[in-house]
């Protein structure tokens, strides 16, 4: 799956299967941060850690955020969620593919 299918997915009930940590950016980009948070709570690995700590960011909690932008390696955003939200899954997403 690419990123256009990915958003286009979001017009559906329920994320696409097989599609886990980026099943929790799905539930954010429908808007739904208490259960994309909910799945990341669970979830491992740096990936999950990542869009946590995105999560977090836009909740307007950059200390929580930095923590986990720490636990995935990652430098903390400052620039446009909406781009962040975009440049996850596809990083998610291409990662797949691998």
């Amino acid at each position: 799956m690419n990123l256009s299918a990915f958003k286009r997915s979001l017009a559906n009930k329920a994320p696409p299967a097989g599609l886990s940590p980026a099943h929790a950016l799905w539930w954010a980009g429908k808007n739904n941060w208490d259960e994309a948070h909910k799945i990341v709570m669970v979830g491992e690995g740096a990936d999950c850690a990542w869009v946590h700590a995105y999560l977090h960011r836009l909740e307007g909690e950059p200390d929580n955020a930095g923590y986990w932008y720490r636990q995935a390696r990652r430098e903390s955003a400052s620039g446009d969620c909406t781009a962040e939200w975009a440049a996850i899954a596809e990083a998610l997403l291409e990662s797949r593919l691998r």
